[in-house]
């Protein structure tokens, strides 16, 4: 793997995390604490798989 490609990862995920952390504590304000702080771990550890989880489980609810 290059690191060019490294590099595309790398900043894929950060913006995952960082649209994950955004959501749940700037927009998403009837969130108890302990699921913020559950989606904020889990966003910096599993980074596009959380954004994921976050869209389909959260996310999509309240678009509907």
């Amino acid at each position: 793997m290059s690191m060019y490609t490294m590099g595309i990862g790398g900043t894929i995920a950060f913006f995952c995390a960082a649209w994950v952390l955004y959501e749940v504590w700037a927009i998403n304000k009837n969130m108890t604490t302990g699921y913020k702080v559950l989606w904020s771990i889990s966003a910096v550890c599993l980074n596009v798989f959380t954004a994921l989880a976050y869209y389909f489980v959260v996310k999509r609810d309240t678009i509907a």
